[in-house]
């Protein structure tokens, strides 16, 4: 490649690859000559940049599976990282996935890259991991942050942290529902191995459901079209693909999702969710004994609000039972519902409004002294 790479992103899940499009999108409408190459999902790769790494390259989930994945990353890492050093773009944005990104942020100034180096959405310092603060405050050069609280995580450092918002915000503009008062809807998630463990015991919940509203209608989000053969059922389901997410959330009464960036679209569709997320006793035992990851709530809406909108269930506490008990306490218990798309206008309006997206954008290209 002979010319001059301006901006080298790194998008590694499909919410870093959401996060990525509409950020790109914002930076070409302000800039359309900046020259953008990329770890790309398929969102991204929709745009016109340089795909040096497809995102799915890097997607894996849990302690255990990143542990048997380890050779593969180690490749990817040092390949990527050596391919950073020979475009010298002038700046890269890492998005999200700190494990990865801010080992491979610290190695790029380690070997003399001079760029400016930013990381779009903050780790959860604020939850584990504080002893990250020091270091990401000597290597990057900017943190942009998606809740109001992260900021105040660095307000002792010298770290240049902007607070930009969530780009959902102006993603999912206010509505008022017009759905199905008898369709359910299920996120099981959108890596294999993910669905493989979520689906199995939202089923289950969704088929009790089934066997007391006879009218019932259940529906699945669905990340790919390849995805599809994963979700055996001896009752009917309809399959709505990522394009139609949206759509699905809007006509949906009630939810299940697994956990991760799609209970927050939910809950600024308004809708009521239970949320669940299997981990293997392996990975539950590394996260609350090795990693010390004790939280009063895993769920991002919960944790912004500070209490429990959203019933969830992690690891043990995750069962058939568990998760069809609540599932038809939400769809029968209409008071609950009422309360739960009460806070979550409350959520929407703590998010603020406006185009984070533009915001962060803004950001990057202000960086001081001028580079970009």
């Amino acid at each position: 490649m002979s010319e001059q790479i301006d901006l080298f992103i790194i998008a590694a899940e499909p919410s870093a690859d959401l996060h990525g499009s509409n950020l790109i999108e914002e930076l070409l409408r302000m800039r359309p000559d900046l020259k953008i190459a990329a770890v790309a999902g398929p969102r991204m790769r929709k745009l016109p940049i340089q795909t040096m790494l497809p995102m799915e390259s890097l997607e894996v989930m849990g302690f255990i599976d990143v542990f048997f994945a380890l050779p593969r990353i180690f490749k990817i890492f040092f390949k990527l990282r050596k391919t950073i050093l020979q475009l010298n773009p002038k700046a890269v944005i890492c998005i999200d996935y700190p494990g990865f990104n801010l080992r491979l942020e610290r190695s790029l100034r380690k070997k003399g890259y001079s760029g400016k180096l930013i990381h779009y959405i903050c780790p959860t310092v604020w939850a584990w991991g504080k002893k990250r603060i020091p270091q990401m405050e000597k290597t990057l050069d900017l943190l942009l942050t998606l809740f109001p609280f992260e900021k105040k995580c660095f307000s002792t450092t010298s770290l240049s942290v902007e607070y930009v918002g969530h780009p959902l915000i102006s993603k999912i503009p206010p509505f008022a529902a017009t759905g199905s008062k008898k369709l359910l809807a299920l996120f099981p998630g959108s890596r294999e191995k993910e669905i493989l463990r979520n689906f199995p015991l939202q089923l289950k919940a969704a088929k009790h459901l089934a066997s007391k509203e006879k009218e019932l209608q259940i529906a699945v989000s669905i990340s790919h079209p390849k995805m599809q053969p994963l979700f055996r059922a001896d009752l009917p389901l309809q399959f709505y693909p990522a394009e139609k997410t949206y759509e699905l959330m809007k006509t949906a009464r009630a939810a299940i999702a697994t956990s991760g960036t799609v209970t927050l679209e939910l809950a600024l569709h308004n809708v009521p969710t239970v949320v669940n997320f299997a981990i293997r006793p392996l990975d539950c035992f590394i996260a609350q004994k090795i990693f010390r990851i004790s939280l009063p709530f895993y769920c991002i809406v919960n944790i912004i609000l500070g209490k429990e909108v959203y019933p969830e269930f992690f690891g043990p506490n995750l069962t058939e039972q568990s998760l069809t008990d609540a599932t038809l306490r939400l769809w029968q218990d209409e008071s609950m519902q009422r309360k739960i798309k009460d806070d979550c206008a409350y959520l929407r309006h703590l998010l603020g409004d406006g185009n984070p997206s533009l915001k962060a954008a803004k950001a990057i290209l202000n960086l001081k002294p001028p580079s970009i």
